[in-house]
């Protein structure tokens, strides 16, 4: 059965959807079978991998809305191994249509059950907010990528999260673990991303992942083009961040099914 990994962050601007496609791509490209499922309304992750999402049809809002399964609507991308569930701005209106419904919650974590057992990892970029998607996601994931960009109000973004995290733990999810705090947007040349790397590794220690992802500027380019960072500059200091959090991520698997 496949590993469940929500991207969250209610900040935005801290690289989460940079860090769920990337991500995903790079596990593919490790030959594992991956489902990157978009779970914002703003549809970056579709736009950044399949370039103009306006012309899709049907998207997850059909599924949490019960119109369509994920079987229905899964895309296939550039990279063999990589599959997408798209997202579109109408996926806004599932919040509110959902919000009355008994077991709002558990919407996305009865849907992914699906299609679970076909893919070695599902990949949920979340949006930046705190929301019933963000709480679908984190219901429904095993654990969760927490992205935090190298500057001043890290810790309290972070904070919330993690308060947001054990409450889903105590109402929804009590098996949600924290996959890793990733750091972003890293420039080594500034004190305060320096700082900032200190204090979140004295806090959290083990939790935090080794590698960190520098200011890069094939990061921003990839998505206008429809692609990963791996496809559009596989020898980026990006990409090639993001091919190492990507064996981080498979040796802690390993590690926890033993």
């Amino acid at each position: 059965m496949g590993s469940i990994i929500a991207v969250a962050n209610q900040k935005g601007g801290v690289g989460k959807t940079t860090t769920a496609i990337n991500l995903a791509a790079s596990l593919a490209v490790a030959e594992k079978k991956v489902l990157l499922i978009d779970v914002d309304p703003q549809g970056n992750t579709t736009s950044g991998l399949q370039g103009n999402r306006e012309s899709l049809t049907v998207s997850l809002y059909d599924v949490l809305l019960g119109q369509k399964k994920l079987d229905d609507i899964i895309l296939k991308t550039e990279l063999a191994g990589l599959d997408l569930i798209p997202a579109r701005v109408d996926l806004v209106g599932a919040e509110l249509e959902l919000i009355q419904l008994p077991e709002r919650e558990s919407f996305l974590k009865r849907a992914v059950q699906k299609v679970v057992e076909r893919y070695d990892y599902l990949i949920l970029d979340c949006p930046p907010s705190l929301g019933l998607l963000t709480l679908n996601a984190l219901t429904a994931a095993d654990s969760v990528i927490i992205p935090v960009q190298c500057e001043y109000y890290a810790m309290e973004g972070l904070g919330q999260l993690l308060k947001t995290v054990q409450r889903i733990r105590e109402s929804y999810n009590p098996d949600l673990k924290i996959e890793g705090i990733l750091f972003t947007m890293y420039d080594g040349r500034t004190n305060l991303s320096q700082q900032v790397v200190r204090e979140v590794r004295n806090y959290f220690k083990e939790q935090v992942f080794a590698v960190m992802v520098p200011r890069n500027v094939a990061l921003a380019e990839a998505p206008s083009h429809g692609r990963p960072a791996l496809l559009y500059s596989i020898g980026s200091p990006g990409a090639q961040a993001y091919l190492t959090l990507a064996n981080e991520v498979m040796t802690h698997a390993e590690k926890s099914a033993r």
